[in-house]
């Protein structure tokens, strides 16, 4: 794959809505292809803000700069508000907009911004359970569950305890993560996309999905947040028991790839289905096994991580 022309079109089309995008931010989906502007209100606006600090990196173009720390600002308004947050989606949202104008800028006014984002995620953890909460009131006892996407908002909390070198944030991740390894992750390598504990007794009560398919199908999305999850969680951690699950998770989304490499929404469904595709679930996966393969290499997954992002840059 030629990546120079992967990151000129890239660079193309963020140019386009560059001004646009200025003062908002995508919507979270797109109606005919086309994203709306909305507020600094979803759980969704760290993804736009992550990428121009990624174009910012590549190019080194003044103006991702400019949009990048306008927007790294509305961030730590929306923290300060409090608007739209309460949820575990913190670090989808402050690992790439404050986290991101921190690793880059050196910003000690974005680095304070992350860790009180931190902060406020380690709120949403229940010590009995040792879990983090997606969403809902944390007292509210039918509220009392974890979903596999909160995988990638550990990074934040694994982050905070580096910057601080107080081990709470470190402890708080690690241990959610072990929980979603015990539950979530089911034993043929597959995952469910939430799972519930009880509130009294924090024993296992059950698996079940909302963005996939049914509640015994993997959503590929889920799946791909496994991959790159427990890949970050071994970038942080360096323990030794995530890699054969993150080895299950990622042989099973491979094996239900299509012909094409580009996963269905869901993978119980392959070719002929007439199903839609999810380019973010290969996108995710690819990052993923491209992160894992920088402490344990995998040649069979490097090849498939190659087919799926030449398939997304050509088609």
């Amino acid at each position: 794959m030629n990546l120079d022309s992967a990151i000129a079109f890239a660079d193309k089309k963020a140019k386009e809505s560059l001004d646009y995008f200025y003062d908002g931010f995508p919507s979270e989906q797109s109606n005919n292809l086309v994203y709306s502007k909305i507020g600094n209100v979803s759980w969704t606006g760290g993804f736009y803000t992550g990428i121009l600090w990624l174009l910012y990196e590549l190019t080194g173009d003044e103006a991702y700069y400019k949009s990048a720390k306008h927007h790294s600002l509305s961030f730590e308004e929306r923290l300060n508000t409090k608007t739209e947050l309460d949820h575990h989606d913190l670090g989808f949202l402050f690992s790439l907009s404050s986290v991101a104008d921190y690793k880059v800028t050196g910003d000690e006014r974005a680095k304070a911004v992350g860790i009180k984002a931190a902060d406020y995620l380690l709120k949403r953890y229940h010590p009995g359970g040792r879990f983090i909460q997606a969403g809902g009131s944390v007292n509210d006892p039918d509220s009392y569950r974890f979903i596999i996407d909160c995988l990638l908002n550990l990074p934040l909390l694994f982050w905070a305890s580096e910057v601080t070198g107080d081990k709470k944030y470190y402890d708080a991740a690690y241990e959610h993560m072990k929980t979603a390894i015990k539950y979530i992750v089911r034993d043929d390598g597959s995952t469910y996309h939430t799972f519930f504990l009880d509130p009294k007794t924090n024993e296992p009560l059950r698996g079940e999905t909302h963005q996939g398919f049914s509640d015994d199908s993997c959503w590929a999305r889920g799946q791909a947040w496994g991959i790159y999850g427990l890949a970050l969680c071994y970038r942080y951690t360096h323990c030794d028991k995530i890699i054969p699950v993150y080895d299950k998770v990622t042989k099973y989304f491979i094996k239900y790839l299509p012909e094409d490499r580009i996963p269905y929404w869901d993978l119980c469904f392959g070719d002929g289905s007439g199903e839609p595709r999810d380019t973010s679930a290969a996108a995710i996966a690819v990052c993923g096994i491209m992160e894992m393969n920088k402490y344990v290499y995998n040649s069979e997954y490097d090849m498939e991580a190659e087919k799926m992002l030449n398939n997304l840059s050509e088609n």
